[in-house]
């Protein structure tokens, strides 16, 4: 059965109690053999250890704004034991890229306390590029970049607006308030999000971008390849994916080449996911949890971010399995010292798509890339319904 287009229909046949759902909540029959755990109701083999794990999205899914989901806070008493503690390794992963990790953990602690560790921002993949670290980076977005970026592990950051103080042109005639031109012989670029001054941003960034990071300077048409760009959340409709346009075609205009980016992260994007599992696997490890990581369970609101992203993560597990891998090896700055992507993998990345966020059913879905990746495996009602349905499937009982 194929893994897209007209196979992902099996999880949705049937009649749904769900007005507006084109199906019920839990697997049909026919699709019973995609998920070798499930077994159905009264299963003899039962597990009391989780090989799955859950990647839950937030806005939509477990908070509207500030507002917790009703059905977060029953999710989330089955989620964990006596102790507080969670029965199954979870992480939380957003878009949002304009905050530190911990303050999105302190806006989840009315629902539960969790640690900074389970919470993935848009530009968590970053601590992975450690040769980039080192670097002075001109950093682009809202919120308190410098600290994002220093607690990412970059050691030289620069915003936009430090940059614009710096320019001698941006004031021709005060010649007390011109400094030194930045000079820099080994820069790299960081779109965290979208800016609020637009023009400044981009005019600023094209200048570093077509000067080897020596702004201000003439420009010369060798500069290409150009210097790394590294982007977070290029999402057209919710991040800042229509800035990055605006970027890509006033370089192109300029210049007559693609503006090409060194890494791109956030979802959809593989490079997210494969972080994600990255700390799932490090929470069982954390945990004793000796039942290796089968599945991850990517529970979401958006059809073009959650959905899409987990599906085109499984089909990289699907085609991985079939030897077409190329693994990531990169180096983790984490909390506790530097650690190793884990060539170990899961088989299965399943998509749960929620009906409490910017989901509508009645919406027209157009993606040019494959339209396929965007029917989710499962639909449900809400995070609740979610967290039953993979219990049901993985046959597993809170212990």
């Amino acid at each position: 059965e194929s893994e897209t287009g007209a196979g992902r229909g099996g999880a949705r046949q049937g009649h749904s109690p769900w007005p507006g759902m084109p199906g019920g909540i839990l697997a049909s029959p026919g699709r019973r053999d995609r998920f070798p755990g499930y077994s159905g109701p009264g299963a003899a083999c039962l597990s009391v250890l989780p090989s799955f794990g859950f990647l839950f999205d937030i806005d939509g899914v477990l908070v509207r704004g500030k507002t917790p989901i009703p059905a977060a806070r029953t999710a989330f008493q089955k989620l964990v034991n006596s102790q507080g503690q969670f029965l199954v390794p979870v992480v939380f992963v957003t878009n949002a890229g304009n905050c530190l990790r911990q303050k999105k953990a302190d806006q989840l602690s009315h629902l539960l306390g969790i640690s900074q560790d389970q919470v993935m921002m848009s530009h968590s993949p970053l601590r992975m590029f450690k040769r980039y670290h080192e670097k002075c980076v001109l950093v682009s977005g809202q919120g308190p970049l410098l600290d994002i970026a220093q607690d990412l592990g970059f050691c030289q950051p620069i915003t936009i607006d430090a940059l614009r103080e710096k320019r001698p042109l941006l004031d021709a005639v005060d010649h007390d308030r011109r400094p030194n031109v930045l000079v820099s012989g080994d820069f790299s670029v960081v779109l965290f999000g979208e800016p609020v001054r637009w023009e400044t941003s981009l005019q600023l960034i094209i200048d570093v971008l077509l000067t080897s990071g020596y702004p201000g300077n003439p420009y010369e048409q060798e500069n290409y390849p150009h210097i790394p760009v590294l982007a977070c959340n290029m999402d057209l409709m919710f991040g800042h994916g229509t800035f990055m346009v605006c970027l890509e075609n006033i370089y192109k205009k300029i210049t007559g080449k693609e503006l090409k980016y060194e890494v791109l992260m956030g979802k959809p994007s593989r490079l997210t996911y494969q972080y994600a599992e990255h700390l799932i696997r490090a929470q069982a490890l954390q945990r004793s949890w000796e039942q290796p990581i089968q599945t991850l369970y990517a529970v979401g609101d958006n059809l073009m971010t959650d959905v899409y992203g987990a599906n085109l993560y499984n089909r990289y597990l699907e085609s991985s399995r079939t030897g077409s891998k190329s693994r990531l090896q990169a180096k983790v700055s984490g909390g506790r010292g530097p650690a190793t992507l884990s060539q170990d993998t899961a088989a299965h990345c399943r998509s749960v798509l929620v009906c409490t966020g910017v989901y509508n059913p009645h919406t027209e879905v157009d993606f040019r890339f494959d339209p396929g990746l965007v029917e989710p495996d499962h639909i449900v009602p809400d995070v609740d319904a979610a967290v039953d349905l993979v219990f049901q499937l993985e046959n597993f009982v809170p212990n």
